[in-house]
């Protein structure tokens, strides 16, 4: 399953301003977070999933030596974080992403196989602060849904005879690290990564019947850049 935003990927806006902040003024004085804070972040996201094929249960029309990718996709994403301590935080994100997915191996190469499938990637990570109130680094992990709330056959598989599609939601795992820099008392610019763990199961039908089932890893990586404020 592949997207085509993986030729985009150059360093945003955005990005360049956050490395620029985290260089020059990483030294900025800011209260430590305290129990009960809660700290929200509007980021700039790239999500790059892989998309390839690794379990086929029934290839029906396509051939064996089928393989897939899914393609990269950029776009905003709000993270709420709670404070049980200056150290320790929960915190979730609010987006969607959108991929297309793609033929890249095999005689059907370059066919477009899913079209316009959006997921929410329901994540929640427990993460541990380093340095609260400076230059502060983390980490994090948690549990990862995604929930595909829209998605369709690539118009390359209708002459295949398939008229319905569907990606099956799926509970995975996600590992995060970044780096919180102040601005001021309670404004910071953030720099995130996160690498998901989870697989989908796509499934294409003609009518009632399924004529095509394989498995996909996913796992992509999410890299993010952003202000964030602390209330």
């Amino acid at each position: 399953m592949r997207h085509n935003l993986r030729n985009t990927l150059a360093p945003t806006p955005t990005l360049a301003l956050a490395l620029a902040l985290a260089c020059g003024i990483g030294a900025t004085p800011a209260a430590a977070q305290e129990a009960g804070d809660i700290q929200v972040k509007v980021l700039a996201t790239a999500v790059m999933p892989d998309g390839k094929i690794t379990d086929v249960a029934l290839l029906g029309p396509l051939p064996a030596t089928t393989q897939t990718a899914a393609n990269d996709n950029i776009v905003p994403t709000v993270a709420i974080e709670y404070f049980f301590s200056s150290n320790i935080s929960l915190e979730t994100i609010c987006c969607f992403t959108q991929h297309d997915v793609d033929i890249v191996a095999g005689p059907l190469t370059g066919a477009e196989a899913v079209s316009n499938a959006r997921v929410i990637p329901a994540t929640f990570t427990l993460k541990y602060h380093v340095n609260p109130g400076g230059v502060s680094p983390y980490v994090g992990a948690g549990p990862t849904y995604f929930l595909w709330i829209n998605d369709a056959p690539g118009a390359d598989t209708i002459p295949l005879g398939v008229t319905r599609q569907s990606l099956s939601n799926e509970l995975g795992f996600a590992l995060q690290a970044g780096v919180d820099v102040p601005v001021g008392e309670n404004m910071l610019v953030s720099l995130d990564a996160k690498r998901y763990f989870v697989n989908t199961t796509a499934r294409w039908f003609a009518g009632n019947t399924k004529v095509i089932e394989t498995t996909h890893k996913l796992d992509p990586w999410v890299l993010s850049a952003g202000v964030g404020f602390r209330f």
